[in-house]
């Protein structure tokens, strides 16, 4: 069933885009601003210090120092994976989870660029729950967005704690937030925590944490990434360099100057909470690149680890083609 919906979404957003493709340019305008080649990028969910490096590049003209003219959308009810592959969008934020199955699906998406260099998300639940192993879990109820993908991960871990991942309540809470959810009976949910973990901090409210990559060197895995479609890899392969030029130098700004980077994030999209975003920023700045040779790029060995574990754990129907799920062609040279 979500093979049949995600091809379904795919081919309808194929079509439409077919319509529009060719009146796209850049036109011949006066203003400076229409000679720029016009691109969007499509965020996964809403603004945070996940795309600061994107407003960066933005805000600090680098997009147009390389001549493209830049929108960042939300992704809407399609999803950014969906907008990417049709080409409705040439670039788009997504996981490497997300990928992996979109390309089983014969989905011709690609990441280009992990955003953040090792995974940084877990298992949290409030601290007088004493939740600090996966042998915790049992007993306790996971509140969670109904991937399968979710009850797998938490089988992995238990068993490796030599628990019964059939003793915890799996329930579907869709996008309600971790402090909404521990107030309503749930017990641990998933959450980033660069993010959700660092407003904890900022609320006073103590968490436990049990982290993917304490359990399996398979599930550091990236996310989240920059992704694009096969079609601009043979078509447009300067406008992705250009992309990622830029890109590039807003993440290493915020790598470097993470309170000024927090402000042109906060500046951008004032609904934001500035405390939370200065607070979040100032914990990813070192985690963007961490051990990399340089920002963005990928690992063979990370893309193969990971799909083998999905396909071990029955999440994937066949193997995946890792070589042809990312690249590192398109980053500027270190």
């Amino acid at each position: 069933m979500k093979k049949i919906l995600f091809l379904a979404v795919f081919t309808m957003l194929l079509a439409a885009c077919r319509g529009e493709t060719e009146n796209s340019g850049s036109g011949t305008s006066k203003n400076d601003q229409d000679k720029l080649e016009k691109v969007k990028i499509v965020l996964d969910w809403t603004p945070n210090t996940n795309h600061t490096g994107l407003y960066v590049a933005q805000g600090k003209g680098y997009f147009k120092e390389e001549g493209l003219d830049v929108d960042i959308i939300m992704p809407g009810d399609a999803g950014a994976d969906n907008l990417v592959a049709s080409g409705k969008a040439e670039f788009g934020i997504s996981y490497q989870e997300g990928i992996t199955e979109a390309r089983i699906q014969g989905v011709p998406i690609v990441s280009v660029a992990a955003i953040i260099q090792h995974n940084t998300s877990g298992f949290a639940s409030l601290k007088d729950k004493n939740i600090k192993t996966p042998k915790d879990f049992e007993g306790k109820t996971y509140g969670g967005w109904g991937a399968p993908l979710e009850k797998a991960v938490i089988e992995s871990l238990m068993k490796q704690d030599h628990a019964d991942v059939g003793k915890v309540n799996i329930i579907n809470i869709g996008d309600t937030d971790f402090f909404t959810a521990t107030k309503q009976n749930i017990d641990f949910t998933w959450i980033y925590y660069g993010w959700t973990g660092v407003e904890a901090e900022l609320r006073n409210t103590p968490i436990n944490m049990v982290w993917l990559t304490d359990y399996s060197d398979k599930l550091d895995y990236y996310t989240p990434v920059i992704s694009t479609n096969e079609i601009m890899i043979k078509e447009k392969p300067e406008t992705i360099r250009k992309f990622l030029r830029a890109v590039t130098k807003g993440y290493e700004f915020a790598i470097e100057n993470p309170e000024e980077a927090a402000n042109i994030l906060i500046a951008a999209e004032p609904e934001l909470d500035p405390d939370l975003v200065q607070a979040s920023q100032k914990w990813l700045a070192t985690k963007y690149k961490d051990d990399a040779a340089r920002w963005g790029e990928q690992k063979l060995e990370v893309w193969e680890n990971y799909s083998q574990w999905m396909y071990d754990n029955g999440l994937l129907e066949k193997q995946l083609d890792s070589k042809k799920a990312f690249t590192n062609e398109f980053l500027p040279e270190s």
